[in-house]
């Protein structure tokens, strides 16, 4: 898995940060490490820290205008500082190649998926769709998207330990059933395709083609597949009256929202059914604790990212977003990335239809905010690769001196 001298990164992180990268999708509450990097905010251009404190400032003003003010900028200073923490770690790593790690830890979650789902409820509960403890069906099929991308860009590695660790991660997908993570991984790869400029590679598609080709076979054959037919299920399982909600809790508070976190109670269709775990745990009759209860409605989303920033942070909330993800978006295309491409155009295209990239999450919503980094740090980069190293100084004896 050694990469040629070639290909090597600039910057390779210490073994102990990869090990911790390694662990955070087993143990998310990990990338709170990233805190440590915040310094690194000061290495970026000029113009990166003004969008930077564009958004930061445009959250926290955002704060002032919500019924509930002094609540508000507490929690909007804390998710500010985490969303800079992740950007920060991506300005550290500079490179994609430095998150493979992820990928590791990425396979004890589909492990401990197939394990779980499979011990207590059999194939049954695959049908039901593939679930995780405390991964959610649809961060699961994104999280397995993630991983496919890892193993098709992964340059320099052998196949006989990528096509396995490719067929499990789109084995996952499968059977997850997401139609969100499948619309990550089309448009995701189709960005990497088309602004990867001379590294351009027709089978980044290949994973896309093959889940429709197999889904489309199930349901022309009538295989007892459930979670593959679902994936060309053109319902919107309720999205629209979420939507609804979004829009009429954002008209109580035009300018600043109602608060991050608080948007819950607003999302009626949502708020009514209550406190719910992940369903394959309520599949096996674990019921959401009295403790959590009351904080049901913190994790509740708009299923769209810009309609739930709206609702949380109004329009002055909301311009930030818009601003810091535009620049994140066009810089990504000037580094020629395609890790780096696929993350933040296919996250993007998913929050159309959810919400994966407000934190804190099981480690995805971070990953994005870290590719948003790395794409910032690409002008670091260039300049590393164009200083000259010292061993191609001239000797001062071989300097002749008139």
């Amino acid at each position: 898995m050694s990469l040629s001298s070639a290909e090597a990164p600039a910057f390779t992180p210490p073994k102990w940060v990869s090990w911790l990268i390694a662990l955070v999708p087993v143990f998310p509450p990990l990338y709170l490490a990233a805190l440590g990097c915040l310094r690194e905010l000061r290495t970026l251009p000029l113009v990166a820290r003004y969008v930077l404190f564009f958004f930061a400032s445009t959250q926290l003003v955002a704060a002032l205008f919500t019924p509930r003010p002094l609540l508000s900028l507490g929690l909007a200073a804390a998710r500010t500082l985490l969303i800079l923490a992740m950007i920060a770690a991506g300005v550290y790593l500079r490179n994609s190649r430095n998150l493979r790690p992820l990928l590791w830890g990425q396979l004890v979650i589909f492990a401990t998926a197939w394990g779980y789902t499979l011990y207590t409820q059999g194939f049954a509960g695959v049908q039901e769709r593939l679930g995780h403890p405390y991964y959610y069906v649809v961060s699961l099929g994104l999280v397995a998207v993630v991983a496919l991308w890892f193993t098709v860009f992964w340059r320099g590695g052998r196949l006989w330990w990528r096509v396995p660790v490719a067929l499990l991660a789109l084995a996952t997908f499968l059977a997850a059933g997401s139609r969100g993570p499948l619309l990550a991984l089309g448009m995701g790869s189709l960005a990497a395709l088309a602004f990867t400029g001379r590294q351009r590679r027709w089978w980044v598609l290949v994973p896309g083609v093959l889940i429709l080709g197999l889904a489309a076979l199930t349901t022309t054959f009538h295989l007892p597949l459930e979670p593959v037919e679902r994936l060309l299920n053109d319902q919107t399982t309720g999205r629209e009256q979420v939507w609804r909600d979004a829009v009429q809790g954002w008209a109580t508070s035009p300018l600043g929202g109602v608060g991050p976190y608080q948007g819950g109670p607003y999302l009626t269709y949502l708020f009514k059914d209550g406190c719910q775990l992940t369903p394959t745990l309520q599949r096996n009759d674990i019921q959401c604790p009295a403790s959590l209860s009351r904080w049901s409605s913190v994790w509740l989303i708009a299923h769209n990212a810009w309609l739930h920033w709206l609702l949380e942070t109004g329009v002055i909330g909301l311009l930030g977003l818009v601003a810091i993800m535009g620049y994140a978006l066009w810089q990504a295309t000037l580094t020629r990335d395609p890790f780096t491409i696929s993350v933040l155009f296919g996250f993007t295209a998913m929050n159309v239809v959810d919400v994966v990239i407000a934190l804190p999450s099981q480690h995805f919503a971070e990953l994005w905010w870290v590719a948003v980094g790395v794409s910032l740090a690409h002008v670091l980069r260039e300049e590393t690769a164009a200083s000259p190293r010292p061993a191609e100084a001239r000797p001062a004896e071989l300097i002749h001196l008139p």
